[in-house]
């Protein structure tokens, strides 16, 4: 489905009226997306180490949950599912228990390196670890120290990305290091090709 028939509601194009960008986006209302994931999104989701899950309580109080684990701890299985195995937490259970109430789900996927952001209307499930051991081969985790306790699905009912306008570049650890060895393995090239100048010059 189109992410903006789902973002778009009355109240919502009531305020692009009022605000003069009604007329940009009805067009991009229109526009048909491919259905199903893509490449670059499977590659998107496949890079990422956390994710942001959005639900809502009974209460009408929306709840957002940083996710996070080793890159790739959210796995793509179809072109519409992604899941994951939930790891033992604080114990607060709040997804969990707003899951109870309503299944629809948010979730947001940033690269602060590449400043992407991927925007995920979904569904979800929830299942104990004792109902679907298909899914538990499918999703365990290969050196990573972690007690599972559940496992969550997401069918994907629209996606899209967002603009990178006021994304903070960020960069982890691991990749400032591989930059910098990057610098020191060329630091070292023109260390080699400077010695060897100033042997032809003797």
């Amino acid at each position: 489905m189109n992410y903006h028939t789902l973002a778009f509601t009355d109240d919502v194009k009531s305020k692009q009226t009022v605000n003069g960008s009604r007329t940009i986006y009805q067009g991009a209302e229109k526009r048909m997306y491919k259905e199903g994931l893509g490449q670059m999104e499977k590659m998107h989701i496949g890079d990422s180490d956390s994710f942001y899950m959005a639900t809502k309580g009974d209460n009408g109080y929306p709840y957002i949950q940083h996710r996070g684990g080793p890159k790739g701890f959210l796995k793509v299985l179809d072109d519409r599912t992604l899941g994951f195995i939930d790891f033992s937490g604080n114990k607060q259970y709040i997804s969990l228990g707003n899951l109870s109430h309503s299944k629809k789900t948010a979730l947001i996927l940033m690269d602060y390196a590449k400043r992407r952001r991927l925007k995920i209307y979904a569904t979800t499930e929830v299942f104990e670890l004792n109902e679907r051991p298909d899914l538990i081969q499918k999703l365990t985790l290969e050196n990573y120290d972690y007690q599972s306790e559940r496992v969550l699905l997401f069918h994907i009912d629209a996606f899209d990305w967002n603009c990178p306008q006021h994304i903070t570049q960020r960069f982890t650890e691991k990749q400032v290091a591989e930059q910098l060895a990057l610098k020191d393995s060329y630091i070292k090239t023109l260390e080699v090709q400077l010695e060897a100048l100033r042997g032809k010059k003797q």
